[in-house]
């Protein structure tokens, strides 16, 4: 193997969704020799940003990569695509304007493309092809769904089950994604689609707010996921049990463990904010959020008279506390007829639209659809929600 690969492979294609929050980047690179076993060598400050966010998928194309980077970090992802020379002229001169004819495009969706375009233009010499947003995140959910026989799935009570898609009766579903706000999507083919509601509250919120009220404002999305992990919800949360003595309420299907007001305990205790445990508060919030996206979502599905849906976005990261807490939602308001399903590429379906969108022009050789084709065939998927230990860690040029 190369001793430093990530210096000579050269992109196929590269496409970013650059979020409020978030920055999702996919990238093929056509001649990675790499074992499946490997990890892409970023540097140490790289890594920090990745974190869970790495991912790579190996394909008879080449090598598939996922990646993540903080939106407020972005320069982190400008060295990242000059080091990894993603673009052909990735090695100017800092501030050094490239010449019309050193200029490239790349597929960019998110409210970002358009916020940091100079930027790219100015560091890289790249124009961002704007995608737009809704149109990404429809295209990468179809595109899955279709090609990847183990990317939905359901999660409740610690069962996951994959789900076997009927391409023929796919359609209509709702998309939910969760990024730093909410989206909801209607989707009915392969180009229609309405977005038909959505929320503030979100993984923005739960970031935000969880900083303020653990006083951990260093803590990344993930340390503050982490956090709520250990937690204990019920010490902050009003159920239906402290109110009714222990009981359930079962005349209208409530058990003494329902929450019946989040952070309603906090009203009656003579306590400050500080005698709370930062991990009981992060554990309240991440359920008050989850709870009330999963009723939302489900309500909506009753308005149009969807029986899937799908939920998408970073905010979920694969954590199954989260994944529960939807599922049990959905399950409860519907009264079992419907049930909650993830998605195994969640945090990328913006960056995989973008990515497919080179095929709608004619470019690539049609390399994204064989690549989204191929996911479902023999790939093979490394990284996927690992955090690069100190010792994977290599700094770029050594």
């Amino acid at each position: 193997m190369d001793e430093n690969p990530t210096k000579t492979n050269q992109s196929a294609h590269l496409a970013l969704d650059i979020g409020g929050t978030l920055i999702k980047m996919v990238y093929l690179s056509s001649d990675d020799n790499c074992s499946p076993d490997s990890q892409v060598k970023v540097s140490q400050e790289e890594s920090n940003e990745i974190s869970d966010g790495l991912m790579k998928c190996h394909t008879g194309k080449g090598t598939l990569h996922f990646l993540k980077f903080e939106t407020s970090k972005i320069d982190d992802c400008l060295e990242f695509i000059s080091s990894n020379q993603l673009c052909s002229h990735g090695d100017l001169p800092d501030k050094k304007q490239p010449s019309a004819h050193d200029r490239k495009l790349i597929k960019a969706t998110g409210g970002g493309a358009f916020k940091f375009a100079d930027l790219f233009m100015e560091r890289l010499g790249i124009t961002l092809d704007k995608v737009d947003e809704m149109d990404c995140l429809v295209a990468g959910a179809n595109s899955l769904l279709k090609a990847n026989n183990q990317e939905a799935f359901t999660y409740m009570n610690g069962h996951k089950e994959y789900l076997q898609i009927d391409h023929n009766d796919m359609y209509p579903y709702l998309l939910v994604n969760i990024g730093s706000g909410v989206s909801m999507i209607k989707v009915e083919g392969d180009e229609k689609f309405e977005r038909v509601s959505g929320t503030s509250v979100g993984g923005g919120t739960f970031w935000g707010l969880g900083k303020l009220l653990t006083n951990c404002k260093s803590f990344s999305f993930d340390e503050l996921l982490k956090l709520s992990h250990v937690g204990n919800n019920r010490v902050i949360d009003m159920l239906v049990g402290d109110i009714y003595g222990g009981l359930d309420y079962s005349k209208i299907g409530l058990s003494s463990t329902t929450i019946a007001s989040s952070f309603g305990k906090a009203i009656s205790e003579n306590k400050e904010l500080e005698d709370y445990k930062p991990e009981d508060m992060a554990r309240s919030l991440l359920r008050m959020i989850s709870n009330n996206i999963g009723q939302i979502s489900y309500l909506n599905a009753l308005r149009f008279g969807l029986k899937r849906i799908f939920f998408g976005g970073f905010f979920i990261r694969g954590h199954e506390f989260t994944m529960d807490t939807i599922s049990v939602a959905v399950d409860f308001w519907s009264k079992g007829e419907a049930k909650a399903m993830f998605l195994r590429h969640e945090g990328f379906l913006g960056a995989l639209g973008a990515y497919t969108s080179y095929q709608k022009e004619g470019s690539g050789e049609s390399m994204s659809h064989q690549l989204v084709e191929q996911l479902s065939n023999g790939v093979q998927c490394t990284g996927e929600n690992q955090r690069l230990l100190p010792a994977e860690i290599k700094s770029q040029g050594k």
